[in-house]
């Protein structure tokens, strides 16, 4: 598990995920030519649980469709 920060709105935060979701997110940052943070924004301004899950959550449901 890698923990990263980043910095979405000004505000630096912290992010803990295994390297395969942090791998998955950048692939769909790529597939969508937007940045890992546009993406990582667009996630925390839609979820309703803790930031890592919620990106967990987003590259499951993305796979799966």
């Amino acid at each position: 598990m890698k923990k990263r920060s980043l910095t979405i709105d000004g505000h630096r935060t912290s992010i803990s995920l295994e390297d395969e979701f942090w791998e998955s997110l950048k692939e769909i940052a790529n597939k969508s030519n937007q940045s890992l943070v546009e993406v990582v924004k667009e996630i925390d301004e839609s979820r309703i649980s803790g930031l890592s899950s919620a990106i967990r959550i987003f590259v499951l449901k993305y796979y799966k469709s």
